[in-house]
């Protein structure tokens, strides 16, 4: 389960860099802000994985959540991009590791 911990933590610096360059390549964008919050949520939930936060995880569920939900809603087809179809599968590979490691945080102690 370390090693899925790590991955999540990872994958969430990812992209949570990934959001930040995106609001950074067009600023005057009105989803700029947006993703540079997110960006900063992202960042911060994946350092929080690292450091062992048992609630990191239902914030790697909630979080990624949200914004497939918002990124699918608001940002839409109009804009769907390559890099877009990356962030969606890495929320969506976080989401399917924190559910493991919450399904799994009572049976071992490797956590």
């Amino acid at each position: 389960m370390k090693t899925i911990r790590y991955l999540a933590a990872l994958l969430m610096i990812l992209t949570g860099v990934m959001h930040v360059l995106s609001m950074l390549k067009s600023p005057q964008d009105p989803d700029a802000i947006p993703m540079l919050i997110f960006g900063i949520v992202y960042l911060g939930i994946g350092v929080l994985l690292i450091l062992k936060y048992k609630f990191a995880y239902i914030l790697g569920i909630a979080c990624p959540l949200i914004g497939l939900g918002t990124g699918f809603f608001v940002v839409g087809i109009k804009n769907w991009d390559v890099i877009l179809s990356i962030m969606f599968a890495i929320d969506a590979i976080v989401i399917t590791f924190c559910v493991l490691l919450l399904l799994n945080k009572g049976k071992s102690n490797n956590q």
